[in-house]
């Protein structure tokens, strides 16, 4: 029986913090329970922490809110137990269309090669992400989860931060080492801390209609500039699960939020798209106003601030969720290895840092496709329209024009956690320090298997590709040195097809059957790549040195020693 997450309320217990003050200072404590604080939590209690989840309310999203889950989203999705759940009930899709009028302009793809476990994107409401995430976090015996817990009170101290938290038994204190704040857009942390973020709010207004129908537009993501049934505006389409359609009409500035959401209002606006004898009913209806937005620093202390807490984007591009997912992968591990003596606090800065930097990226590109779909004045939008005609017939058009630039993880390559390529060493694929790892097909234990699942966990991972020739025992010594690092590297071999190599303790090996993990990481034979626990590379080089690995790992914890 599929539960209606919907309906779904989460039973509220009484927290023992009310019987018996013990003084206890958990680990960490994340602050809200949307998509991004319960990935957090679920990747922290799967890495060991013990880890306390609280949210102000007892149920799950109303309405289907963020629905579309970039690639990048559903790899992390894998890593936390849940990714199969999610694309078995998303619809997935690849391609999209763009229309000027009643036009089809041009037609993209954004997955065009094979080999990738995942789809470009799937589509599912932001109840049934929420829902199988919870489903996942009840699982893990050290994470618990308190309902009706509103955070009412912040005090942070040199070893522990301190939160009052209101319930209907009253109010207790919490107190952790550190605090995960992904209260959303309305941050009660952050009201608590007197911070606030800035940037620029967009003087138009969209509704947002979910349609329940059966109908027989394919599964690809549409966009009208200008179209017949909503002249001077735009329009967005997407299907959800569940004969669900997301329809997205722009309003401009003067309309009236409330109005505009009133079935005698919508109902014409959806006929006019979809015919006047097409049955449907309308499943939830929103008007939203959007803001491009961050807080300065998404760390403040022992408080760490992720999601649309720290961030805030237009919805076209989908960067909104998947941003703040995104956050979460960047920020467990770093959680885990500071909670576990493993790194210096200073390992944070870096969280801060990364995800700072990958926002401005979300900001600016979702600044530029708002700019484009909604002109300001008359020179931009005759800018805007001759792109679009052009756009037909000239590639380089289609470069420019912008109905939401689709999410993809930052490409980070100033982060002070990688190691730089050794001049000597030339690579030319995508794969430099900085970037996630892609996924490729891998023959695992003789089943067919992919690489990204060979290189989750908790662990650092270092790639070594062999050759068809390789010294196997010569490499097993080194690689068997990987292991007695301070922060354990798991080793793992990746072999051409047909090379046998002999089982090695703590080595775990995969054929490239196929040779695309081989090309899409411009390797050959000694080539090794580091690759940090959220599956970004960190170094890479052409021959394996252990002395160099060491220190690439001490740079990517921030234990290196600055005087060498």
């Amino acid at each position: 029986m599929q539960t209606d997450y919907q309906k779904l309320r989460f039973d509220y217990s009484r927290a023992p913090e009310h019987d018996a003050p013990s003084g206890t200072v958990h680990p960490v404590v994340v602050v809200g329970a949307g998509p991004v604080g319960l990935a957090t939590a679920v990747d922290l209690a799967q890495q060991g922490v013990k880890v306390v989840l609280v949210d102000n309310d007892d149920t799950l999203s109303s309405g289907s809110r963020a629905i579309c889950f970039a690639k990048r989203t559903l790899e992390i999705f894998d890593r936390l137990g849940c990714g199969d759940r999610m694309v078995e009930k998303g619809v997935s899709w690849n391609v999209g269309k763009v229309f000027l009028q009643d036009e089809l302009i041009y037609t993209f793809n954004l997955l065009p090669e094979t080999g990738h476990a995942r789809p470009a994107f799937i589509n599912l409401q932001q109840y049934y992400v929420e829902g199988y995430l919870a489903d996942r976090a009840m699982q893990l015996d050290n994470l618990q989860m308190r309902w009706k817990s509103s955070v009412a009170g912040l005090t942070q101290h040199d070893d522990h931060v301190e939160l009052q938290i209101e319930t209907p038994d009253g109010a207790y204190p919490l107190r952790a080492r550190y605090v995960v704040a992904a209260d959303g857009a309305r941050s009660a942390m952050r009201g608590l801390l007197g911070l606030d973020s800035r940037g620029r709010t967009f003087k138009d207004r969209f509704l947002i209609a979910d349609v329940k129908m059966k109908a027989s537009f394919p599964t690809e993501r549409w966009f009208w500039f200008d179209p017949p049934f909503h002249r001077n505006q735009s329009v967005l389409l997407h299907r959800q699960p569940d004969n669900v359609w997301r329809i997205d009409f722009q309003l401009g500035w003067d309309a009236d939020p409330v109005a505009e959401k009133a079935p005698e209002r919508v109902i014409p606006r959806v006929k006019a798209l979809l015919g006047e004898d097409v049955e449907f009913e309308l499943e939830w209806v929103s008007v939203y106003t959007f803001s491009c937005l961050r807080m300065d620093s998404f760390r403040h202390g022992r408080v760490l601030f992720a999601g649309d807490s720290a961030h805030g984007v237009s919805p076209f591009g989908a960067r909104g969720a998947n941003s703040g997912v995104q956050d979460a992968d960047n920020l467990a591990w770093k959680l885990r290895l500071v909670v576990n003596g493993d790194a210096p606090s200073a390992l944070l800065d870096t969280y801060a840092s990364e995800r700072e930097f990958a926002a401005d990226e979300n900001i600016l590109n979702s600044t530029r496709a708002t700019d484009f779909i909604t002109p300001k004045s008359a020179v931009s939008r005759l800018f805007r329209d001759a792109t679009l005609k052009l756009a037909k017939d000239c590639a380089f058009a289609r470069r420019i024009v912008n109905s939401g630039r689709l999410s993809v993880p930052a490409v980070l390559r100033d982060s002070p956690l990688n190691t730089p390529d050794d001049p000597a060493d030339s690579f030319s694929c995508a794969m430099v320090p900085g970037s996630v790892c892609t996924d490729a097909p891998v023959v695992a234990d003789g089943k067919d298997a992919w690489f990204l699942h060979q290189v989750s966990g908790s662990a650092f991972t270092g790639v070594y590709f062999c050759g068809l020739h390789d010294d196997i025992g010569e490499t097993a010594a080194q690689l068997a040195a990987l292991a007695r690092l301070p922060v354990a590297v798991r080793p793992l071999i990746v072999a051409p097809r047909g090379v046998k190599v002999p089982p090695m303790a703590g080595v775990n090996v995969v054929e490239d059957g196929e040779g695309i993990v081989t090309h899409r990481f411009d390797a050959r034979p000694g080539t090794f790549y580091l690759v940090r626990p959220d599956q970004h590379v960190c170094a890479r080089w052409r021959a394996l040195d252990a002395a160099a690995i060491s220190a690439a790992v001490d740079r990517a914890t921030c234990n290196a020693n600055p005087n060498g």
